[in-house]
């Protein structure tokens, strides 16, 4: 069979020519790819850690610089976006972390579980930044999220902030509902600040109720008892009172020094003083307090004796507050001496007298419940500064 002519012309030597240059082409592309595909991947990478670096030797303007670089070679990386983000909010620029934040809320591109991520940290800046009402509003986002229960204790913190009682009630029982410890002892103290502002409104009635209630949910707190017990006085309850306090030596006894004055005042108007002062000596033994001491003197009835406890706390224990008591007793040969001794005396004692914080070490000449520093609950002990 004859072949066509064209093709009996055509010269094979081309083809063989040709199938090296077009794999030699095809290679010095490849190359030029590749290479600028590692170059780009070199750079970013780069960049990030780069400013990972400067974040660790706390160099926050030079790691901001290179983390900006990094998302503008790379800008689909979400993690870069976080990382910037968060370091605004530590630097105090909120502003800047609300944009970025809020730009990764905007892409589509986000998985599930970023962009619950996202909210969570746009939550944070809102927070960080004072802007309650737009934290509360993004927080509230986040149920049904696996950061749930962060978002629903930055809640609970800002109703505290705000004095929301009865939304940080609820939010607390959904924290105590999912196994987040017991918030009973918290709940009590919302009921107690809502008993002070019944109170203070004048409706007695209702602050006894909810005091009595705060009772219930945490009979092993402290404060519920003192409060009920101050109200009972006030209301002219003395008998009703002095149970209430008999309740607190039970149940906490290393809170009766804040409790210890009223209880001598309600022995004094019940005729208990004998029983009351034997109580208050049993709490003394066990814990020595400036503010027991007080009470017992109080109700001695020798004067004698009862500024000998000054002495016996002396014997126990280095006490400026009670030197300066003792010595009010005395008498000197020159009185005039004497008053300038204590003068000077009683102005020393001044700072050995007040409450400090454990948490944060605010110090006040009033026990707090709730630290106005650093908003810990039951962080003030009991006990004066010169005790602890």
């Amino acid at each position: 069979m004859l072949l066509p002519r064209f093709i009996m012309e055509f010269d094979f030597t081309w083809i063989l020519l040709g199938f090296p240059i077009a794999f030699t082409l095809g290679w010095l592309a490849s190359r030029l790819d590749l290479r600028q595909l590692r170059i780009e991947n070199r750079q970013a990478p780069k960049a990030y850690f780069r400013g990972l670096n400067f974040l660790l030797n706390e160099q926050q303007d030079q790691a901001i610089d290179a983390f900006i670089e990094a998302v503008q070679n790379d800008p689909d990386t979400s993690e870069l976006h976080f990382a910037l983000g968060n370091l605004f909010r530590r630097r105090g620029e909120y502003d800047r972390a609300v944009r970025v934040h809020e730009h990764l809320m905007s892409r589509g591109d986000l998985t599930q579980s970023e962009r619950d991520r996202a909210q969570h940290a746009l939550a944070l800046d809102f927070l960080k930044a004072g802007l309650l009402d737009r934290a509360e509003t993004a927080l509230r986002k986040l149920e049904g999220t696996p950061f749930e229960e962060e978002a629903r204790l930055a809640l609970l913190s800002i109703y505290e902030r705000t004095r929301d009682w009865g939304h940080a009630t609820q939010i607390a029982d959904l924290l105590g509902s999912a196994s987040q410890g017991s918030f009973s002892a918290r709940q009590a103290h919302y009921l107690c600040e809502q008993a002070s502002a019944a109170i203070a409104s004048g409706d007695s009635a209702q602050g006894l109720n909810t005091l009595l209630n705060a009772c219930v949910i945490a009979p092993a707190s402290a404060r519920p008892l003192i409060e009920l017990a101050k109200l009972q006085n006030q209301l002219g309850h003395t008998e009703d009172a002095l149970q209430t306090l008999l309740k607190l030596v039970k149940t906490t006894s290393q809170a009766l020094p804040l409790a210890a004055g009223l209880l001598a005042n309600i022995a004094q108007r019940t005729g208990q003083q004998a029983a009351t002062l034997a109580l208050l000596k049993d709490s003394y033994a066990q814990t020595p307090s400036i503010d027991v001491i007080e009470a017992i003197v109080k109700l001695e009835t020798d004067p004698a004796i009862a500024r000998q406890w000054y002495v016996r706390h002396l014997e126990r224990e280095t006490s400026l507050v009670a030197t300066s008591k003792w010595l009010s007793g005395e008498k000197l040969e020159d009185a005039h001496h004497h008053k300038l001794i204590q003068r000077a005396l009683d102005h020393a004692t001044k700072p050995l007298m007040r409450y400090r914080c454990a948490a944060c070490g605010f110090e006040a000449t009033q026990h707090f419940w709730h630290c106005p520093g650093c908003q810990a609950w039951d962080s003030y002990s009991a006990r004066r500064i010169e005790e602890l």
